[in-house]
C-alpha cells in the first residue's frame, strides 16, 4: 500500500492536494503526518530526499513533490486526470500554473484553516492572482460544463485548487459568483470536510505560519482546538 508522508493539516498545502485527489479517487494509502518543526528536517530526509512533504512512497521508491506524485498515480489510475484530450490539456495548465505560481496569493494568505483572518489590504499582485483564478476557474467550469474544472469528475486540477479554497474561506476572498459556488463545492467534498475536522483538532502551533497569520490581517476568529 502506498504511504503517503503528510505536514499539519492545519497549514500544509502541499500536503493536501495528493492527499484529498486519493480520498476523493479512493485511491488506498497510509497516512504519515510528520509535524512541521526546524528540528524534524533530519526525520524529513529518512524518506524525502527534498527534505519536504508530501511525500509518496511505493513500496521503497520515493515520489517527493505534489505534482509528481499525481503524474505518478495517473501511470495507475485513469482518474486522475480527464478522459478527454482537451480537457486534460486544461487540467493539465491549470494544476501547473497553480504549482508555479500565484506567489501573492500563497505569501499574503498563508493556509491556516482553523482560522479567520480580515486582510489589512490587498495589494495589486493579490488582486491580480485572485482575477486571474477567477478567469481560470470561471474558463474550466463554462467550456467543460462543471460542475468540476474539467467537467463532471473530479481531478487532480481540482485537487490542487483544494488549498485555495481554504484561503478563500479563511480570507474572504473568492467567494462571489461561479468562484464562490465553486469554493462551497470543493469545502463540501467528503475528503475536505474530513480534512478540516482534524485540522481543527491539531493542537500544535507553527510559529512561522502563526506569525505571517497575525502579520498579514486581524484575527477574527479561532476555531481550532486548544491543548
Amino acid at each position: 500500500m502506498y504511504q503517503l508522508y503528510i505536514g499539519n493539516k492545519n497549514y500544509s498545502s502541499w500536503s493536501l492536494r495528493p492527499w484529498v485527489l486519493m480520498r476523493e479517487l479512493e485511491i488506498p494509502f497510509k497516512e504519515v503526518l510528520m509535524p512541521f518543526g526546524p528540528e524534524r528536517r533530519a526525520t524529513y530526509l529518512t524518506f524525502s530526499p527534498s527534505g519536504k512533504v508530501p511525500c509518496l512512497d511505493d513500496n521503497g521508491t520515493a515520489v517527493w513533490d505534489s505534482l509528481a506524485i499525481c503524474e505518478y498515480l495517473a501511470e495507475h489510475y485513469g482518474r486522475v486526470w480527464p478522459l478527454n484530450q482537451d480537457a486534460r490539456a486544461f487540467a493539465r495548465s491549470a494544476a501547473a500554473e497553480m504549482h508555479s505560481g500565484f506567489m501573492a496569493l500563497r505569501n499574503v494568505c498563508g493556509m491556516n484553516c482553523g482560522l479567520r483572518i480580515e486582510l489589512n489590504e490587498r495589494s495589486p499582485a493579490l488582486l491580480a492572482d485572485i482575477a486571474r483564478i477567477t478567469e481560470l476557474w470561471t474558463e474550466g467550469l463554462q467550456r467543460f460544463g462543471g460542475p468540476f474544472l474539467a467537467g463532471k469528475r473530479f481531478t487532480a486540477a481540482d485537487a490542487f485548487y483544494c488549498p485555495v479554497a481554504f484561503r478563500s474561506q479563511t480570507y474572504g476572498v473568492l467567494n462571489e459568483g461561479l468562484a464562490g459556488e465553486y469554493v462551497q463545492r470543493l469545502l463540501a467534498l467528503p475528503a475536505m470536510q474530513a480534512w478540516y475536522t482534524e485540522a481543527l483538532a491539531e493542537t500544535m502551533r507553527d510559529p512561522p505560519h502563526e506569525a505571517d497569520a497575525k502579520t498579514t490581517g486581524r484575527i477574527t476568529a479561532d476555531l481550532r482546538a486548544t491543548a
